[in-house]
């Protein structure tokens, strides 16, 4: 009954809302050759290497794990909550993407745009009317308009199979700023100075590769009458005539007449400039050449993550942690955190003696870092307790003699035997004085 119940109630924010008849058709369905939902970049971002900083970086970030958790009374992490916000981060965020491709789709688009917002889609009930939601799909969506206690988005209608506008308050979506805004996405940031540079190395680069010949022929008159210009101009087109016509692009001239190739390459500091500013962005990014190329070691990636992944990934977590969750929930222990396999990044010999470490201290049980192995659980008594596997177990049915045992010196037993005694002499003097 509860189910029935729920589904009655569902909201969409898009048949709740009044969407402008142009971002209609007559057709009942669209078919497109390319998937309508994907991010189209901004400024010709496609057509050069900022493409492959952004994809590493979405990659990275979407890898780690967000979760609607259950905090302790000091904040820490005490278990996962089964529910339908948790679902949407981990399992399918909506009909087309998982949490985790949605998660790549946010940090694309927030590195692009700057600022974006994440929406819930479908909901048990209206989130302008109520406070306390439970949420079933999710979208990134584009802010086009701000407005004082609103905003207008476009995001992608599954219904339809177009982008469409939303207005809502910014109090039920969550709004994300992309935290090296100054460094990506201002007017003359490095990035933005790096696409410039790029365009025109294109420029020179498409000029250096075209088929003019850029050549001057010099005649052996002067031109200066119309008919010497119409005589030069037509001496042109038969060289132009001969190499079109040639197989090998050959052509003759007169021995008084001289020609000078002017397409040799012009030198100019482009690359150099380039070169400059894609090494103060990965400075500025906290990214390396190595973290791009794939040969980073432990040390480089931690520093990769703390500085450049983790920003991105709390500022993400943070939005959705104060828009989609009410006071009252936060109050009760409720949250949503990242995490991140601190394993992936080590070797088989290093796992082995953090394992090792781990187990003695009991900090992990056996069969957690058989799950981290892939390996299946172990059925034996105590892989899953927290124990120390190199200290025999106590039986606490035996009693703990308080008495030494013998050593086997003379020496060392007659000394243990003096001071039992003196033990005993101190023991009865202070029981004649009175415990005095």
């Amino acid at each position: 009954m509860a189910l029935i119940t729920r589904i009655k109630n569902a909201w969409n924010a898009f048949l709740h809302q009044d969407i402008a008849k142009e971002y209609w058709s007559d057709s009942d369905d669209y078919s497109y050759s390319y998937r309508p939902d994907r991010l189209l970049l901004l400024n010709g971002s496609d057509k050069s290497i900022v493409t492959s900083i952004y994809n590493r970086i979405a990659v990275d970030a979407s890898s780690l794990d967000i979760r609607h958790v259950k905090l302790n009374s000091e904040g820490r992490y005490e278990k996962t909550i089964k529910s339908p916000l948790n679902e949407t981060l981990t399992g399918m965020a909506n009909i087309d993407q998982t949490g985790r491709a949605l998660m790549a789709d946010a940090v694309y688009s927030l590195l692009d745009e700057g600022c974006i917002a994440i929406v819930p889609i479908i909901t048990d009930v209206n989130p302008e009317e109520n406070n306390s939601i439970d949420i079933y799909n999710l979208r990134v969506g584009k802010i086009v308009e701000w407005r004082r206690d609103k905003v207008r988005i476009q995001v992608y209608n599954e219904l339809t199979g177009q982008r469409d506008y939303l207005m809502m308050s910014k109090t039920k979506v969550a709004i994300i700023e992309n935290p090296f805004y100054s460094v990506m996405n201002e007017t003359n940031s490095t990035l933005q100075r790096l696409k410039k540079k790029l365009s025109l190395l294109d420029v020179v680069d498409e000029k250096a590769a075209s088929k003019k010949l850029d050549i001057i022929i010099q005649m052996p008159y002067t031109i200066k009458s119309e008919y010497q210009n119409k005589q030069a101009k037509r001496r042109v087109k038969d060289i132009e005539k001969q190499l079109s016509d040639s197989q090998w692009g050959i052509a003759y001239t007169d021995g008084t007449e001289h020609i000078t190739q002017l397409n040799r390459p012009v030198e100019n500091n482009l690359l150099a400039q380039v070169e400059y500013l894609t090494n103060m962005l990965y400075a500025q990014l906290g990214i390396t050449a190595e973290v791009m190329n794939g040969t980073a070691n432990e040390s480089v990636m931690n520093n990769y993550y703390n500085r450049t992944i983790e920003p991105i990934v709390s500022a993400i977590v943070e939005g959705m942690r104060a828009k989609f969750l009410t006071d009252t929930a936060r109050s009760q222990g409720h949250s949503i955190m990242y995490f991140r396999d601190p394993f992936k990044l080590l070797t088989l010999s290093s796992i082995a003696e953090v394992s090792d470490v781990f187990k003695r201290n009991e900090i992990m049980s056996s069969n957690e870092f058989r799950g981290i192995l892939a390996l299946a659980p172990s059925a034996s008594s105590g892989s899953d307790e927290l124990v120390n596997p190199n200290i025999n177990p106590t039986n606490p049915s035996e009693p703990v003699s308080s008495v030494p045992e013998e050593s086997g010196d003379p020496e060392t037993d007659a000394f243990n035997e003096m001071l039992d005694q003196l033990e005993n002499e101190i023991d009865e003097l202070l029981n004649s004085t009175g415990g005095e």
